[in-house]
């Protein structure tokens, strides 16, 4: 079984370079622990038709989507209304996620001795987090209760929202992929096989890599060329990535072919993806 994973990353503060983005590496590295890999990403800023266009993509594709930023109950947080955009669905408050941010509402005023006051204006505000697409689902969040949410398009995309907070967004991410994609984890075993090619010239080598993927379908060849390794010098790492029988079918083909060439070859390197 195959799952397609993407990531879409929301938010001016990410564009502008206030803040690095951290979701791509650790979604990368949640995945990668489980057997599975991300097969795309899309960064957006704050901007209603540019994500509303980028969620209609997600639900209608087929494929699961990460989704980091934009669900808070500030002007620039846009997400959850896009979402609703791109469904053809209103918003609606979710039942589930008002009492948990009721409860939270009440676990701070405990903690600062204050009284809880349901109806003070700022109280009722935060209810707009729970303000959630019709038939949205419920992604717990253990830092503090304030829940993410699930949609499905009718094309069969299904988008799991999160906060822009790590602390929060992290946690999350690892729950939605224990709770409904386990089936999928390392059902599929993916090897990658390269060598380091001292001097090559991409330009040469391409002819070799296109037959590699000509005659062996479910092979991808990859090539990274580098110019200032300190290790290394100029190379290029080329190699095999897919799953382990293609691989091991494919790389003879490929060696055989840079013997050809009198390609000056160093060390290989060999792991499981």
């Amino acid at each position: 079984m195959k799952l397609t994973v993407g990531a879409l990353i929301i938010g001016d503060e990410i564009l502008s370079g206030k803040r690095a983005d951290q979701h791509l590496p650790k979604l990368i590295e949640l995945l990668g622990a489980r057997g599975l890999s991300l097969s795309f990403a899309e960064y957006v800023g704050d901007d209603e038709q540019r994500i509303t266009d980028a969620l209609r993509r997600a639900f209608s594709s087929g494929q699961v989507v990460f989704s980091f930023g934009g669900i808070g109950a500030t002007p620039d947080d846009r997400t959850r209304q896009c979402a609703a955009e791109a469904l053809g669905v209103p918003l609606d408050l979710h039942p589930e996620a008002v009492a948990l941010i009721r409860e939270r509402m009440r676990d701070v005023a405990e903690k600062e001795s204050q009284p809880y006051e349901p109806q003070r204006p700022d109280n009722v505000h935060r209810l707009q987090m729970g303000n959630f697409p019709v038939g949205a689902r419920i992604i717990p969040n253990v830092y503090n209760k304030i829940p993410g949410f699930s949609c499905t398009g009718q094309g069969g995309g299904t988008v799991h929202f999160m906060p822009g907070f790590p602390v929060m967004a992290w946690p999350m991410a690892e729950w939605v992929l224990d709770q409904r994609y386990a089936a999928y984890f390392h059902s599929t075993q993916h090897k990658e096989h390269s060598v380091i090619v001292y001097g090559g010239m991409e330009a040469a080598l391409t002819p070799l890599m296109v037959a590699i993927e000509r005659d062996h379908p479910g092979v991808k060849v990859f090539s990274l060329p580098s110019v200032d390794d300190d290790r290394h010098g100029r190379h290029i790492e080329l190699g095999v990535k897919g799953e382990v029988n293609a691989v091991l079918k494919a790389w003879p083909t490929l060696l055989e072919g840079l013997h050809s060439f009198g390609a000056s070859l160093g060390p290989e390197v060999v792991r499981t993806i």
